[in-house]
């Protein structure tokens, strides 16, 4: 019995020391599969649509803050057709491009949602982070719907909470 606690003793010690190890990210959109094939009909309507994302936001004064994941959810509300995103850009708090996620139009199925995740690690964006997305959609199809969620958590703390794009173009 002795040898058995001394031995279930050391496997916990040893799992318990094991060094945590960090997990790649996901790429949450393989933009790659979604590129379309055919030219676009100039018939379609265009459109731009402004997201404010926030992967940083003070905390207890202008010269500290805190890092949040910031999930860009973009979102076909149509049943029947099709949207095509032709831009979709990402800027930091300086009006800095930091990058652009398409370089080719691509498409989202009807009822379709994709998400661009920005890391909790990934501080380029700052405080004051912008998505640009143009798109271009047949003109009885709703508008795609865009929407930021910011969340974090630390301890027994949680923060969250959404910005909706709103159409410039």
């Amino acid at each position: 019995m002795k040898n058995c606690i001394l031995a279930f003793s050391i496997l916990f010690f040893l799992f318990s020391c094991e060094e945590k190890k960090e997990e790649k990210t996901l790429n949450t959109v393989n933009w790659n599969n979604r590129i379309l094939q055919n030219k676009l009909s100039d018939s379609l309507l265009e459109g731009s649509t402004y997201l404010s994302v926030y992967p940083q936001i003070y905390s207890l004064s202008e010269h500290s803050t805190h890092n949040l994941t910031a999930t860009v959810s973009i979102r076909n509300t149509s049943i029947t057709d099709s949207i095509y995103l032709t831009n979709a850009t990402y800027y930091n708090t300086h009006g800095q491009l930091i990058r652009s996620y398409i370089n080719k139009p691509v498409y989202l199925s009807p009822l379709e949602t994709i998400a661009i995740v920005i890391e909790e690690k990934d501080k380029e964006g700052g405080t004051g982070a912008n998505f640009i997305f143009d798109w271009k959609i047949e003109t009885t199809t709703p508008e795609p719907f865009f929407e930021g969620i910011m969340i974090s958590t630390s301890g027994q703390q949680g923060l969250s909470f959404t910005t909706k794009g709103e159409r410039v173009k």
